[in-house]
This record gives C-alpha cells, structure tokens and sequence, in this order.
C-alpha cells in the first residue's frame, strides 16, 4: 500500500462499495434574509414554537428518511480511523530542524510570501531580532490604541508584555548562540475558539468562556510555544464558526487581501488574513465544516485538515466534537508541513491523539492515483472547473500523477447530514442563544429541532459513506480524491452584511460542496492555491483552490500532494504566485 498507511488500523470501516448513481441537488429554497428583517426574524424563531421546525423541513433535512440503502447500515457517530503504530516506531528527535526545512518554488518578487526559513535566517545573520519583529507587528494588530491599524480587525486580543516576553526571551537565545529550532522567534496567532494561557476565549461572540478562570493553552498553541514561536495573539473568527464569511458583528470582520469587496472565508477567517496579509507565516485554525480550507481557498493560502482525532483538541470540549479538527492554515508548503508537524505530536492526555503514531515524511514515494467523481466535480463554476483542470494537467503530464473515475454516494445527502450534525451538536453545546448575531440565533433554534430518528439517519449515512471510501482506498492505495476547494470563486459581500448581517442558507451550503466529505467521515484533506480569477466586484483577483482528500492517517502523503501542487503554482501556472496588494513586509529592516 505505497503512499497510503501501511499495518493495521483502529475502527477502520467494512469496505463496501455502494454504487448510487449519481444524483445533483434541488436547487436551494433558503430565502437570503438581512437587516431589521434578520433581527425580527431572529425574535420569531426563538420565540414560535413551530417555526424552526419548519425551516428545518425547508431546507431539505427530512431527506434522508427515504433512502432504503440505509436500512441495514449500522449508525457511526465517531469517524476516528487510527493507523496503529509500527513496532519501535518513535517521534523524530525534532520536528523543527532547519535542515528538514524545503525551499518554495521560485516566485516573482511580487509573489513572494516571507517563510519561517526567512525569519530563521533574518535572525541568525543578525539582520532582525524577534523583539524588533514583534514591535514592528504589535502597532498593526492591537486593537486596545486610540487609531487602530486595519489589520487590526483580524485579532481579537494581544497581550503585548506577553509578545515581548517572548520575543525578548528568543531574542536572548539567538544572541546566546542556542535557538531551540527553525521556529524559534517565529511569530505565529491561534484562532479565538483555542485557549492561551494568559487569554479570554469568546468563540467569536461578546460571551467570556473562560468566565474568569486561569486557562491552559491549547496542545496545538502550547506545542507551537513551546518551539520558541512568539505568541501575537487570538484570531478572529465567524461567531460560534457557524458560517463560511467570517462576518462578525461584535468583532468586526477582516476583508479579504485579495479584494476587499469579498469575504476572507470562515470560519478561521482571521486566521487566513493574517496569513494571506503577511502578518504571521503560519496560523492555526479549527475544521468542522470547511473552517480551514474555505478560508486559506478564499485567501490563496495552504490549508490542512487532519484526520478526526489526529491533533488533539485537549483541553477543550468542541462544539461539534465528532466533526471538527484543527490544523494549520500557512503560505507556503514548507510552513504547512513544519506546524503540522509540531501541533500533530501524540498528546498522552487526549483519547484518541495518543493512538496515532509520531507524524514523520515519507520513508519511499507513494502511488499518485488522483480519483474523480467527475458529475459531482462538475458542478463547480466554469472558471473554477478551468482552474482545476489546468493545475490537474500538469501534475499528470509534468509529474507522473494518474486520473481515474470514482463514483461517491448520496453527496447531496450527505451534506445534509453534516450539517444536520453540526448543527445538532452546536445546539447541544450552546443551548441559549442569549446575546448571540440573529443568523446563529436561527441556526441553532433550527439545529436543536432536529429529530432522534433523523440524527441516527443522519450517522448511518455517514457510515454507508465511510465504508465506500474505504473500499475506494483499499482497491486503489495512495488514492487522493480531488475536487474544488469551493464550486464558486470566493464570496462577494452584499450591501448592509457587514452592519447588520447576513442569513444566505443557500450560498453557505453552496460554498460547503465539497468541503463537508472531510469533516463527516475523518479524512485527512489538503487545500492549495490553482489560480486567480476576476471578482465580479471590486479590485483584485479573486483565489481558487484545489483539495486533496487521503485515506484516514495519510497526511504525510497529501503533504506531498501539497508541494507537487506548490510546483505548479510556482512553474505552470501564467504569471505565478500573486501576493496582495496590501501584503505587510514584516523583514523590512
């Protein structure tokens, strides 16, 4: 099985393949709901009884009680796949080696983004110190100064005599001739829904979750920390992550780099503008619908979503806990890779993270068998379909990868479940919607309509999907499944959406297209840049991505995947890399 985990797994789905024809959705029936009409609405739904039950039916969710291939399948409510250990298998002696380290493709200047080798290098010459990098950050981010900078929007807190003290700290180290490894100085951000130790945790709303307490950091921020990174701060995200804009009323919204006139993508959309501006070369986000790889697509980045239980989440509780993840949103391949690698650690506390065996490269090159279901492929938008394509040609004709058909059951059913999951999960994890934006509001009023019968629909489907996925990998090893990142090209903010709001069930669902497969069977799945296309509004291209999705634990192979697509952003595609016309130069001495 090259290319794919070898030796026995934990929980591994009963191959079984379900060949359904392929059947493409309704069109949607959400109506898109903004403004005073929102707020009353909101008012409404959580007040009637009746009326989420009705817009639960509305959007299509009573769908799966007719599927009879589902009367003899056995609910699944955790999709964690874990590759058992080889014997004497053991971490590497360090994750963060400046030797391990690979270079990015050649870019024109004016698309080059800055790599943690940069940092390590400006450091090491004497160029920079990590406090004079940290200053030259803190005036553009902190949001506690009479003039805040526009880059501001994107963080929710920075304690800046925590950024010095770890600055200062590093900076005493390089001087000392003894940096702990490549990351060491390097600053990096966390997603607001993470905790770091000295921080308040809001999730995107006004509600504190720490209440006050003195909070542990996260095991992917400690991990990262404990490299030598400089901590600069929580990130913004979309309330709750309960939508793919990263519109957030309390908070603000960060506009996307690329063009301002479109949404960065949620819901780890602080994350992917900090990122994508040049503020931090690596972020780290949570997935439970999309949350990494909608944005880094949005944003032109390099995203990974781990396998379900790879990285720990400890010491939190997720909101949706059999659907997200979290993992790293970065600009380039190399600083994808080195974060995964730190954050993915087995943490001994966590039930599930600690079966997983240390992440390590590939000791031998894999098969590279790209599967495609070309019907459901097909429903992306023609210039994101072209965007593929041409990416996807050259990895046939440049570096050895083979196409080959793939049939995938009920996707638009599945979708259904995931969302019918999330949501019932969310409900169940924030049962008052007090003080939350009107749209979420709805969202879990309709979420905690859902019924017993349909939520264990809703878990056979998603074994009925594992078990065919397992048959696909099994019969084809190395195999990556591949679609659009998102069907459509980006996300144009309306008017009025970022004062008041915005409810568009039928863009929200449409931009989780294909997203939602990783999230509801435990797939590990990479996003990366193919391309640039014209905004239908405002200035500036717009990102498209492509996504890789790999047999459970097989994130070491779509690392891979990730660097032969970083080839041909850097040599196939006209004109390369672009960066944003905003893009902050932070090694400007």
């Amino acid at each position: 099985m090259s290319g794919a985990p070898t030796g026995l797994f934990i929980n591994y789905p009963d191959p079984r393949a379900h060949d359904v024809p392929y059947k493409a959705p309704p069109p949607g029936k959400n109506p898109v709901i903004k403004g005073l009409v929102l707020h009353y609405l909101s008012y409404v739904a959580t007040s009637v009884p009746f009326l989420p039950s009705l817009l639960w039916s509305n959007a299509g969710f009573n769908l799966l009680r007719n599927l009879k291939e589902l009367d003899n399948i056995e609910a699944l409510y955790n999709p964690a796949v874990i590759p058992i250990s080889r014997p004497g298998e053991e971490a590497p002696a360090s994750y963060t080696s400046v030797s391990n380290l690979r270079a990015p493709p050649q870019s024109p200047a004016s698309g080059r983004f800055y790599t943690v080798a940069d940092f390590h290098n400006a450091y090491k010459t004497g160029k920079l110190t990590p406090s004079e990098v940290a200053e030259a950050l803190l005036p553009l981010i902190r949001r506690d100064v009479e003039k805040r900078s526009p880059h501001s929007t994107a963080f929710v807190d920075t304690k800046v005599e925590l950024v010095r003290s770890a600055a200062e700290a590093s900076t005493r180290r390089w001087k000392e001739g003894k940096p702990l490894g490549a990351l060491d100085g390097v600053p990096f951000a966390i997603k607001d829904e993470m905790d770091f130790e000295g921080y308040k945790r809001y999730c995107g709303t006004s509600h504190d979750y720490t209440e006050g307490r003195d909070t542990a950091s996260s095991w992917c921020a400690k991990k990262i920390a404990e490299e030598g990174a400089v901590f600069m701060g929580k990130l913004s995200m979309h309330e709750l992550g309960l939508d793919t804009t990263n519109n957030n009323l309390t908070w603000g919204t960060p506009l996307n780099p690329y063009n301002d006139r479109y949404y960065c993508g949620g819901s780890s959309g602080g994350a992917a503008y900090a990122v994508a501006s040049g503020l931090v070369p690596f972020a780290i986000g949570s997935d439970g619908g999309g949350s990494v790889r909608i944005p880094s697509n949005f944003c032109g980045l390099y995203g990974l979503k781990p396998s379900h239980g790879r990285v720990s989440t400890a010491p939190l509780i997720q909101f949706a806990n059999t659907t997200v993840v979290q993992g790293p949103l970065a600009s380039n391949m190399a600083d994808l890779e080195i974060s995964y690698r730190v954050l993915a650690q087995p943490d001994p506390s966590h039930p599930v993270s600690r079966q997983f065996a240390p992440p390590r490269p590939l000791s031998a090159p894999g098969n590279k068998i790209l599967g495609i279901c070309k019907p459901w492929f097909d429903r992306a938008e023609p210039v994101v379909q072209e965007a593929c394509n041409s990416a996807l040609q050259y990895l046939t004709s440049e570096l050895g990868y083979q196409i080959i058909d793939i049939t995938l059951p009920f996707t638009h059913e599945g979708q259904l479940a995931h969302a019918m999951t999330i949501l019932s999960e969310a409900a169940t994890a924030q049962p008052s919607t007090a003080g939350l934006s009107p749209a979420n509001k709805i969202l879990l009023k309709v979420g905690a309509s859902t019924p017993a019968r349909d939520f264990l629909l809703a878990q056979r489907l998603r074994n009925l999907i594992m078990q065919h996925l397992a048959h696909l990998f099994q019969t084809h090893p190395g195999l990556i499944i591949v679609t659009p990142t998102t069907p459509t090209v980006g996300w144009p903010i309306g008017d009025g959406e970022l004062a008041y709001g915005v409810s568009d069930g039928n863009t929200q669902v449409r931009t989780m297209e294909y997203v939602w497969l990783a999230n509801f069977t435990g797939v590990p799945c990479i996003q990366f840049p193919v391309g640039y296309v014209d905004g239908v509004q405002g200035k500036g291209k717009v990102p498209v991505g492509l996504m890789g999705h790999g047999e459970w634990g097989s994130e070491d192979s779509l690392i891979e995947f990730g660097f032969d697509g970083e080839r041909w952003v850097g040599e196939g595609l006209k004109g390369g890399r672009l960066r944003p016309e905003g893009w902050v130069d932070v090694l400007k001495s």
